[in-house]
């Protein structure tokens, strides 16, 4: 009788310490001295170059702390790596959400990843600002919980094919994809600009993420007759297509997503292929004398020697800045509804990407992207500034 009595309240003691997460209740993501924000990106895996990017938001988090906290809480950073893949991304972000209580996600990188925890997200009611990525799918329909800083893949790749026509006066374009949401926005953006010009691409070939042999898909590219060729790949496919395309004698002009805009990584991984490459940037370059960018180039210096100051590396900073400012603007009455009232007053907040502006029936927070060139040894040149993309279709529900 002893024995099924200590039994049973052994039972009773385990239903108690597993209830809260088995019935959603999640721990709270804050209390009086810190906001615990979550992060996820590939630190391993094909797409590892753009893991900094989760570690660039955990060093504006630094810096904020340094400077005193958010009306007396410090910011707590947990970084997750999900390798690319997105059944290990739902396993990272559902641990962070569950077990440690996490108030809001920053960045996160890649389509797939994202769509797989989107609405996993909505559901535990947790904010997500600056998603690492920019498909349609993330804000349309309008997501209340989800603040988009990224300009949409589709907008930038109308806006890259209008320089490409316009200023390069060129009309036989290809076009590179990865066989997922993110190749297939830039794809749609690319093709709806075109066709505003009753152009057609010469060829449109997409590629699988983790793909090593690319000689197909260029020799089609090649014998397309593509004097540009647009990229919306990760950094290991964009290697081995540089790579592969050099070795047969394919030299058309290319033209990538600001997702391979970190020269002095892409030039070195390429061997200098990458010299002469023209992309899309979500901001600026990231030697600029620009006060802010400074101050985080300087900050980086300080915490964080062991990285490389980079584009993917800032982007973390650039993706977390509206939600800092919004957790300001809130006060010290925090609570997830009050910092969405703020982040859904957010007009025209500039840190060192563009110009950002939500509603509560838009949350996507900008259109515009400028553009830059590979210069030698990896420098940066500004061929066009910051420019918003008159067709985008976001604007015209």
């Amino acid at each position: 009788m002893k024995g099924k009595i200590l039994f049973s309240l052994v039972l009773a003691f385990l239903a108690m310490t597993v209830a809260p997460l088995s019935s959603g209740a999640n721990p709270p993501g804050f209390d009086d001295k810190e906001i615990r924000i979550g992060m996820f990106g590939p630190q391993t895996g094909p797409a590892a170059p753009w893991g900094s990017v989760a570690r660039g938001s955990a060093l504006l988090m630094t810096i904020v702390n340094e400077e005193g906290g958010i009306h007396g809480r410090k910011l707590k950073a947990f970084v997750r790596d999900d390798q690319y893949n997105p059944a290990q991304t739902k396993t990272v972000v559902k641990e962070l959400v569950e077990r440690q209580g996490i108030f809001a996600f920053v960045g996160g990188v890649g389509a797939a990843p994202g769509l797989a925890i989107k609405d996993y997200l909505v559901q535990n009611k947790i904010i997500w600002v600056g998603p690492s990525t920019a498909i349609k799918e993330y804000v349309e329909p309008n997501n209340p919980y989800l603040f988009a800083v990224y300009p949409l893949f589709d907008d930038e790749a109308s806006i890259l094919t209008k320089y490409i026509v316009e200023k390069l006066k060129v009309k036989k374009i290809g076009f590179l994809y990865q066989h997922d949401a993110y190749g297939k926005n830039g794809l749609d953006g690319c093709k709806r600009r075109l066709a505003k010009y009753k152009m057609d691409l010469v060829a449109e070939i997409p590629v699988e993420p983790t793909e090593k042999d690319l000689s197909s898909q260029i020799l089609k590219l090649k014998n397309s007759g593509a004097e540009v060729v647009m990229l919306y790949v990760n950094p290991t496919i964009a290697v081995i297509t540089l790579k592969t395309a050099a070795s047969v004698g394919f030299k058309p002009q290319w033209v990538s997503s600001n997702t391979l805009s970190d020269y002095p990584l892409m030039h070195k991984l390429t061997g200098g292929l990458w010299e002469g490459v023209i992309t899309g940037a979500f901001g600026d370059t990231p030697d600029s004398k620009a006060p802010l960018m400074t101050k985080y180039r300087e900050a980086a210096k300080k915490f964080t020697p062991e990285e490389r100051w980079g584009t993917f590396y800032y982007a973390g900073i650039l993706f977390a800045e509206p939600l800092i400012e919004a957790l300001k603007k809130v006060g010290k009455n925090l609570s997830t509804e009050a910092t969405l009232k703020a982040l859904n007053s957010i007009k025209d907040f500039q840190g060192i990407g563009p110009k950002v502006t939500w509603t509560e029936k838009e949350h996507q927070g900008t259109d515009s992207v400028m553009i830059q060139k590979c210069g030698p040894n990896a420098s940066y040149i500004t061929l066009q500034g910051w420019e918003a993309n008159d067709l985008a279709i976001w604007k015209n529900k």
